[in-house]
């Protein structure tokens, strides 16, 4: 696997160069040590790829990350029961997921987490999962308005985030949690996957509609953020929600992009109070679930595509068809009246109501997706978003896997003692133990998520058709049928 460096200093790329900006402390992947001039090609934690200046960066070798150890405390627990079936837990705005009930546990080391959880050192049947706090962390995002600045130069929107462990309510633009997701990414991105953030717009930024869907959005990616006990208790996170003034918020940025226990880093501290684990089982569980997430993947693609053709035809040629249908009535019931029988009244009047009926099911048509199909469409674009981050955080598991197998050539090779090739076998089964606790938590999580998210859709669908039925319901008996039977033969 290619190398992790540590930037030393800040470099800005000149344009057209073919150069990469960088920021100290940031972790970027070597891809050509070979370029020469006291340069060499990186990529950085968003795929960009460049030239940086060699003297600006520290190289560090993937087995020497496994080797080093200054752990602190944190924990793994194994899961015990999970979310309940769905049926009692769908709500539009649903509360954060408080995780589940946990029993057996066994403790690992994680970097910067100070909280020790005491249990016995014992599995369960699915295995580690991350220890929830007692009291689940959650914030809301709200109250969107349209700020200036450069004496009303330029203009962006700036939103509330409430956190419920202060309810105080802090300020942040778009571009704050796009600060916010790149820090994420760069501390944890290779140990957990950390969705990306809704799309930046040039245009249309301050339309009503578009502010509404990114708030949203933002909500969801908090929340999910919010869910995860490693990342919500790190200081960026923390400092992101409960900063005091500007000068505490400038402070903690500073040191937040100096933070050197990044990327691959964050391994180092791992120091497992475990048996270790079966290498071979443990390929098994990440082959298995690198094609559960891969189907997944392909699935939740599929119905999105779906879910977008319906979407269309709900608000287009659906409803257009029962306009259709109910002008049809009407223009009907308005030949049946140039004919000048008497009797007739009564059967106009109730094709026109028909018609009407018609027309106002079109309208609850066209209405329905944003009550039921949005909140379901939401929630798979999440998930694309999470899925599309395994196959990196995966693949650093499997690097190390390899980095271990190579470990005869590497004492062959005075690379390392025999002592060390077996510090870093243990260090891959702690990788796999936080490996296995992040598949816990995204199962346990998808299982709460699509009950709620179906739930909502079904219950909706029943409101919707019992609506429609309602309202047909209503013409047949209160205008059609008696109007028929006043009707004379």
């Amino acid at each position: 696997m290619a190398n992790k460096a540590q930037v030393l200093y800040d470099f800005t790329a000149e344009p057209g160069n073919n150069e990469l900006t960088v920021r100290e402390g940031e972790t970027i992947t070597i891809t050509n040590q070979g370029v020469g001039g006291g340069w060499i090609e990186a990529q950085n934690s968003r795929g960009e790829v460049g030239l940086v200046p060699e003297d600006y960066i520290e190289v560090r070798e993937w087995f020497g990350v496994l080797l080093s150890s200054t752990p602190t405390y944190f924990s793994i627990s194994s899961l015990s029961a999970a979310p309940d079936p769905w049926g009692s837990t769908a709500q539009s705005h649903p509360q954060a997921y408080q995780g589940p009930v946990f029993s057996n546990c066994c403790r690992i080391y994680l970097v910067e987490f100070s909280r020790v959880v005491s249990a016995p050192s014992q599995m369960g049947e699915v295995g580690p999962v991350w220890s929830y706090p007692e009291a689940q962390l959650d914030c809301v995002v709200a109250d969107p308005k349209k700020g200036t600045k450069m004496y009303g130069l330029k203009s962006y929107i700036e939103y509330q985030v409430i956190p419920n462990t202060t309810n105080r309510p802090v300020n942040h633009r778009y571009k704050h949690f796009d600060w916010l997701y790149e820090r994420l990414l760069d501390k944890f991105g290779s140990a957990i996957p950390i969705p990306s953030l809704p799309d930046k717009q040039v245009t249309g930024r301050f339309e009503e509609e578009f502010i509404k869907m990114r708030m949203e959005r933002l909500q969801g990616w908090m929340t999910r953020m919010c869910r995860h006990p490693v990342v919500s208790n790190s200081d960026v996170f923390q400092l992101f929600l409960t900063y005091k003034d500007e000068k505490d918020w400038k402070t903690g940025k500073r040191k937040a992009e100096k933070d050197e226990d990044v990327g691959v880093m964050i391994f180092s501290s791992i120091e497992p109070e475990a048996p270790d684990l079966d290498p071979i089982e443990v390929e098994q569980k990440c082959d298995q679930f690198s094609r559960f997430t891969k189907a997944m993947d392909d699935g939740v693609k599929d119905l999105l595509t779906v879910g977008q053709e319906h979407w269309k035809r709900c608000t287009g040629p659906l409803p257009k068809e029962y306009q259709r249908i109910g002008k049809a009535f009407q223009n009907l019931s308005s030949v049946f009246t140039s004919s000048g029988y008497q009797g007739e009244a009564t059967l106009t009047d109730a094709m026109t109501s028909a018609g009407k009926t018609y027309e106002e099911i079109a309208q609850m048509v066209a209405e329905q997706p944003r009550k039921d199909l949005h909140f379901l469409m939401e929630n798979n674009n999440e998930y694309k978003g999470l899925l599309g981050c395994f196959p990196d955080t995966i693949g650093v598991h499997k690097a190390a896997i390899e980095k271990v197998k190579e470990g005869d050539r590497l004492v062959a090779a005075s690379k390392i003692t025999p002592q060390d090739k077996v510090t870093m076998a243990k260090r891959v089964s702690t990788m796999s133990y936080a490996l296995q606790a992040e598949m816990n938590h995204f199962h346990s999580n998808r299982i709460y998520d699509y009950n709620r998210v179906m739930q909502l859709y079904l219950e909706e669908q029943v409101k919707f058709y019992e609506t429609v039925r309602t309202v047909v319901q209503t013409t047949l008996y209160k205008e059609t049928l008696p109007h028929i039977q006043k009707t004379h033969f």
